[in-house]
């Protein structure tokens, strides 16, 4: 299946829905609350449009049938998907909350998961236009260029990446934790762009104490594991392998190293 897709064409069909979502946010926009008062946006729901109707061409193209799965689509019974192969796992506009204060950290998600496994992503950051893809045996990239950028070796400091709206006491904890050499230097930044810094070696460690969901990570899991990375399920101390299309969508804890 993966070998009729070419990763291109998901990165285009990224940055279209990146454009439209764009054209709102240079605009005044309202916002909606869903009922875990997670905000919700026009351009939440119109880069969501653009990508089912994009990957629904793509079955075409390739005589193709992979079902989806979308932040902003139709709930499905995990009695209907679990016996899915393929399917695509998307989040149309990942950090919404960063996309109403206006700070520019926010991405398009677009993931090929195998039964539980991703094995291709595209993260694009429309704000910023940066985009990085990975396809699996394929390598992971960064606007064309070969991941990972830097090393730890690189750099003076041991830095930590923490999101910038969602900061939990036992992420704290784990960060106090962390025993190097080197100063550590903590990167505060908003959506899946957390892990794909871990990915191009602009940072060493992302973890992540607190709840998630399984579309904020999948694309951007991809590419961590095409750059040589990991992204690892945290539990008691210990790192576990990190699945997707479980019956509970919501992610393990987790670390990316």
């Amino acid at each position: 299946m993966i070998e009729k897709i070419d990763i291109q064409d998901v990165v285009q069909l990224a940055k279209k829905a990146g454009e439209a979502v764009m054209d709102i946010y240079r605009k005044d926009f309202e916002v909606e609350y869903k009922a875990d008062e997670s905000p919700l946006t026009l351009a939440d729901k119109t880069a969501h449009n653009i990508i089912e109707e994009g990957l629904r061409e793509l079955d075409r193209k390739n005589s193709t049938e992979i079902p989806l799965l979308s932040e902003e689509g139709k709930n499905i019974r995990y009695e209907e998907r679990k016996n899915w192969e393929y399917f695509w796992l998307v989040d149309p506009l990942d950090g919404t909350k960063e996309f109403v204060k206006k700070n520019d950290e926010f991405t398009v998600n677009i993931a090929l998961v195998y039964k539980d496994t991703p094995i291709l992503g595209v993260v694009y950051a429309p704000a910023l236009d940066v985009c990085y893809w990975a396809k699996k045996g394929a390598g992971a990239f960064k606007d064309g260029l070969k991941l990972p950028l830097k090393t730890t070796e690189d750099r003076q400091t041991y830095k930590i990446v923490a999101s910038r709206s969602h900061m939990s006491e036992e992420t704290k904890a784990f960060i106090d934790s962390i025993e190097t050499d080197m100063h550590k230097e903590l990167i505060s930044i908003g959506s899946s762009m957390k892990i794909c810094l871990v990915a191009e070696g602009e940072a060493d460690i992302y973890p992540r104490l607190g709840p998630t969901m399984e579309w904020d990570t999948a694309a951007a899991h991809a590419i961590v594991n095409e750059s040589g990375h990991s992204l690892r399920k945290y539990e008691q101390g210990e790192y576990f392998t990190h699945k997707y299309n479980k019956e509970n969508l919501l992610n393990d804890w987790f670390v990316v190293v």
